[in-house]
């Protein structure tokens, strides 16, 4: 059993992306700009954000944070999205989800200009990774390729089960190893809250991808022996056992299902790290141009 190091792997591609910034400004190019927007105070997203800001400086980005009040109205965030469309230093931005209850995420998602939206949220952008035409992928499921890629895990041919079907990573993940490249070639089944009998499922699964939000959701037994599982799940509940008052938990039952495994993420430190890393390698691509000329 091979446990995926996130971690490591998203050092490595950070300084990689660190040596091609610091061969930008060699050259006199321009250097990339992220912008973050937050809105209130949310404890998680404060936490995100701050990682994001902290990764643009360590790999060269100029990076912009702007902060708004919680009683901002949807309204004045709309004006400030514009803002950022139209400011040309700004290679991208990500408006920090989610938002307060009187804004609508999806007004301000459509809002944001498909050539900044390095969150890969915008429909435009949605289609094209649907198309599988150049475009920016959702950070999350960019990372879990990222890791397939990393640690040469074959998926061609191989029966992935995709468990969670949001837009933000069930979605386009179960579409991404679906389509004819690698990592992909899958046959692809989607299962949600609805799906019947669910562990006769995840039982023939060659790559589990677990992205539902419940701690422990995936056990032993619905797990075959040699599976790749892929635990996006993270979730922060109290804990007896830590300085802290709290641990963070997967959607998988670690200690159950690592030793079925040819390759297991952990969380923390395996799918999580890379989501940041995503977010600048979009940034990068915004910068140079590469999707959008």
């Amino acid at each position: 059993m091979t446990i995926i190091d996130g971690k490591k792997i998203s050092a490595e591609i950070l300084d990689e992306i660190a040596l091609e910034v610091a061969n930008m400004k060699s050259a006199g190019s321009k250097v990339p700009h992220l912008a973050a927007v937050l809105v209130g105070n949310d404890g998680a997203s404060e936490t995100y954000v701050a990682a994001k800001v902290k990764a643009c400086d360590k790999v060269g980005f100029k990076s912009t944070l702007i902060r708004l009040k919680s009683d901002t109205t949807e309204k004045e965030l709309l004006e400030t999205v514009d803002k950022l469309n139209k400011d040309k230093d700004i290679d991208g931005f990500i408006v920090q989800l989610p938002l307060p209850r009187h804004i609508s995420d999806q007004k301000i998602i459509e809002s944001i200009a498909p050539q900044k939206d390095v969150d890969g949220f915008h429909p435009s952008n949605v289609g094209r990774m649907a198309l599988n035409l150049p475009t920016y992928l959702p950070a999350t499921p960019f990372g879990i390729l990222k890791l397939l890629e990393r640690y040469k895990i074959e998926t061609a041919g191989k029966h992935c089960v995709v468990v969670g079907r949001s837009n933000i990573v069930g979605s386009p993940i179960s579409i991404l190893l679906a389509r004819n490249s690698y990592p992909g070639n899958c046959t692809v089944t989607l299962t949600h809250s609805k799906t019947k009998n669910i562990a006769e499922i995840t039982r023939t699964a060659d790559i589990l991808v677990v992205a539902l939000g419940k701690p422990g959701f995936v056990t032993g037994t619905m797990v075959k022996e040699g599976a790749v599982v892929i635990d996006v799940g993270i979730t922060r509940m109290p804990s007896s056992q830590t300085k802290s008052g709290y641990k963070l938990f997967g959607d998988v039952n670690y200690e159950e299902v690592a030793p079925k495994c040819s390759f297991i993420t952990p969380v923390p430190g395996g799918v999580g790290p890379m989501t940041i890393v995503s977010l600048l390698t979009n940034t990068l691509k915004a910068c140079k141009k590469e999707i959008y000329s």
